[in-house]
């Protein structure tokens, strides 16, 4: 036997008992052996499933959005029209409080830009002789004036803060700014009917409805004695409430108004992503 031969045969068995005599480090062996090839195996399968650079589903498309009309609703309308109770369309505002309430109806009343529609209903119903016993001239527009910004204050404080605080109902004017001129309109009239409870649920604008008619049941107090009929009471109150809901028309519109006169472009009518072409 050669000696290259008997070496091999001396190796095995020599091999073998150096491993039985120190199992441990031989173990140790084994496990680092098995970890580094399950490294070695989960790192090439991860680095499998990651997509080439030139996989066309690895690249993703920007989303292409359409700019968005950003004109929100002013606290007056053309410095002049009080609009202290209008929502800017896609806003979420917190309950409204009762103090809340009281400081709007107190803003529509005396805040200076208040005065423009008691001075425009005495003229108007002045030129209409409404309340003859008030005269002519300069006097009759006088009390004419007057006797409008009464009837506006309380009738303000009955819808926004009296009726509205004991019917726990928002007085608050929220924008739709989406849809057709007909669409739009119509949700602004109805708005003199429904209306939103504290809690956000629609409800019947109790507010509106019965505040303005306590007010202008109220307004026969100091009015002269043979215009407090039920008549002029009916009519005053038709009046109030048509004047509301033709001021939530103009608030629903006053936006894309703004927009138009002092930005010079049609707004935008909603900002929702294009679909990618």
């Amino acid at each position: 036997m050669s000696r290259s031969s008997y070496r091999q045969q001396l190796a095995g068995p020599l091999l073998l008992s150096l491993l039985l005599a120190a199992p441990l480090p031989a173990q140790q062996v084994l496990q680092a052996t098995n970890i580094s090839i399950e490294s070695d195996t989960s790192s090439s399968s991860s680095a499998s499933a990651q997509p080439l650079p030139d996989d066309p589903s690895a690249q993703t498309a920007p989303a292409q959005t359409t700019p968005e009309h950003t004109d929100q609703q002013t606290s007056r309308i053309l410095g002049i029209l009080p609009n202290f109770r209008a929502v800017s369309a896609n806003q979420h505002l917190p309950p409204q409080s009762v103090k809340e309430k009281f400081i709007t109806a107190s803003e529509d009343s005396f805040d200076y830009s208040s005065l423009f529609v008691p001075v425009a209903l005495a003229g108007y119903n002045q030129l209409r002789n409404n309340t003859p016993e008030f005269g002519s001239g300069g006097v009759a527009y006088g009390r004419y004036l007057w006797h409008s910004a009464v009837d506006q204050t309380i009738e303000n404080y009955m819808v926004e803060f009296v009726v509205p605080a004991a019917t726990h109902e928002d007085t608050r004017y929220y924008t739709l700014g989406n849809g057709g001129f007909f669409k739009r309109t119509g949700y602004a009239l109805s708005r003199a009917v429904v209306t939103r409870t504290d809690s956000g649920k629609p409800t019947f604008n109790a507010a509106e409805v019965i505040g303005a008619g306590a007010a202008a049941g109220i307004s026969n107090l100091y009015y002269p004695s043979r215009e407090r009929t039920l008549a002029n009471t009916g009519q005053n109150w038709g009046v109030d409430i048509g004047i509301d809901a033709a001021a939530f028309v103009l608030k629903e519109f006053w936006p894309d108004i703004n927009h138009a006169l002092f930005h010079g472009q049609k707004p935008f009518k909603d900002a929702t992503p294009s679909p990618n072409p």
